[in-house]
């Protein structure tokens, strides 16, 4: 199990029930372990739309409908339900260490601040920089897996912080993030 991969985008078809207590992900319409899309362990499940679920390090997939989960600790189970059902998701290979830390883990309502990280190619790196505006505060320092983090300020501006993880130019599999980072 490497700590990161180069593929932004594994896999993403269906939805999820996550069995917190057994660390067990079912999918439906799922392709966990499908040609093209082979999730494996060291992988990250994201879990619901703008990580809304949170976050999950791959530790086994079964097949193309059941995987297994290091823990529970970066997932949001529903505040009304207490379990995670129906949830869209993505796998991605992005660092481990980028939910570890905390800081890329889920939306932060209550400060209004977002967080995530993107795998950002060098053409989305060069088409960032040549951006105008709110796009351009988008545009990370070097290609690689990128954390962003998203807020407005007391005075109603946008603030962007990028920050680059790891250093690299072979990220592949990106259409996850083509609406912050496009390819043109």
């Amino acid at each position: 199990m490497s700590l990161w991969g180069n593929k932004d985008l594994v896999g993403i078809a269906g939805t999820v029930w996550i069995n917190l207590s057994t660390e067990t992900v079912t999918g439906t319409g799922t392709t966990f372990n499908t040609t093209g899309y082979v999730a494996s362990e060291g992988d990250i499940l994201v879990v619901g739309a703008g990580a809304t679920y949170g976050h999950a390090v791959i530790s086994s997939v079964t097949s193309d409908t059941v995987l297994s989960i290091a823990s529970t600790q970066f997932l949001i189970p529903h505040p009304v339900t207490g379990i995670i059902t129906g949830a869209s998701y993505y796998i991605t290979q992005r660092p481990i260490s980028s939910i570890e830390g905390g800081q890329y883990v889920a939306p932060d309502a209550k400060s209004n601040r977002y967080s995530t990280v993107f795998g950002v190619d060098t053409t989305e790196q060069a088409v960032a920089n040549a951006a105008t505006g709110n796009a351009r505060k988008y545009a990370p320092q070097h290609a690689g897996w990128v954390g962003v983090t998203t807020y407005t300020d007391m005075h109603g501006n946008l603030r962007v912080k990028t920050e680059t993880l790891v250093a690299g130019s072979m990220i592949t599999g990106d259409a996850a993030d083509d609406a912050r980072y496009p390819d043109a």
